[in-house]
């Protein structure tokens, strides 16, 4: 009998590791662009995800054999509620890195923010802070964003919004102004631009090896098991490696996936692009209010917050408007 290969996961399918749950329903943004210009600007925007449509476009890019000719593609609905500008937060950096040096919240913020931001606002130290802005390293918008109508929750989500651009007191008088008040999808993008996608991903439970890592099945009656790795490794010493493939959680991932494009930005008002299908999405309902259409899927099934930021690589020198010819519902 000849010598058998171990079965192998596929290759690449380290990357992501641990293959874990995600803590939370809401995805972390570790990471933020650099803009350089002297105006300041808001970073980030959220949404939720409601459906997918068709997109019948002309594709615009040079130098690719389908240039100026007519594709079909995939769009992401994502409902982009406003969002509201709670506070401004500004980070110290020290030997230990960055720290939060200050946190201004609006006066008078709605109900369902103070209760959970658990304490008395007050803006009385807007003048103190104004005076010692030249130890701050970093401004951070804190924005909150109140899940739609269609959604059972009620809680909002509360995360920081990186600002960046121009200096630091330019950065505070600009999240100064929109203290207290909400900032709509069209202030922060625009159509056209391409944005990074952060969120949690659908989740599939407990998985074994074949689904979770790709790994061959073992041959028919070859051994006791079929669908199980063939050796987890020597006999000494009497450890796994963490590079062997095991059964555990699949999905409920945090992942981020990078630019994708924003092909269409509306209001259900505008009646500019009619986006409902007979009787809504799936799973969402009706769209109303403010919506973006992105290029492509995004992580995460129907009615989860997505994370959009401001693109952080591959940035295009110019901006080129879409040429939209039909949304297939």
């Amino acid at each position: 009998m000849g010598h058998r290969k171990r079965s192998q996961p596929r290759r690449g399918s380290l990357a992501y590791l641990p293959r874990g749950r995600a803590k939370s329903f809401e995805a972390r943004i570790r990471s933020w662009p650099t803009i350089n210009s002297d105006e300041p600007k808001l970073l980030a925007h959220a949404g939720f995800k409601a459906g997918c449509v068709q997109l019948v476009t002309i594709d615009d890019r040079d130098k690719t054999p389908n240039a100026g000719k007519q594709l079909v593609s995939l769009g992401t609905v994502i409902v982009t509620p406003p969002l509201f500008v709670v506070g401004i937060r500004g980070y110290s950096k020290d030997n230990y890195g960055l720290q939060a040096a200050f946190d201004i919240y609006a006066k008078d913020l709605p109900k369902h923010f103070s209760r959970l931001l658990k304490l008395k606002t007050e803006g009385s130290n807007l003048e103190k802070v104004e005076k010692h802005l030249g130890n701050i390293q970093e401004i951070y918008a804190i924005v909150g964003i109140t899940p739609t109508t269609n959604l059972d929750q009620k809680k909002p989500y509360i995360f920081e919004a990186a600002v960046k651009g121009g200096d630091i007191k330019k950065q505070f008088e600009f999240v100064k102004s929109f203290l207290g008040k909400e900032m709509k999808i069209d202030q922060v993008f625009e159509t056209g631009v391409s944005v990074d996608a952060a969120a949690i991903t659908k989740g599939k439970g407990w998985e074994g090896p074949i689904t979770r890592w790709g790994v061959k099945k073992k041959q028919h009656k070859s051994r006791k098991s079929v669908r199980e790795v063939g050796s987890l490794g020597p006999i000494s010493p009497a450890s796994i490696m963490y590079t062997v493939p095991r059964a555990g959680q699949r999905g409920f991932h945090q992942r981020t996936e990078y630019n994708k494009r924003i092909m269409i930005m509306s209001n259900t008002e505008k009646n500019e692009v009619k986006i409902n299908p007979e009787g809504g999405f799936k799973h969402f309902g009706l769209v109303n209010g403010d919506f973006v259409i992105v290029k492509g899927s995004v992580p995460g099934t129907y009615r989860r917050l997505i994370k959009l930021r401001t693109q952080i690589r591959n940035v295009p020198s110019k901006i080129l408007k879409p040429h939209i010819l039909e949304v297939v519902l």
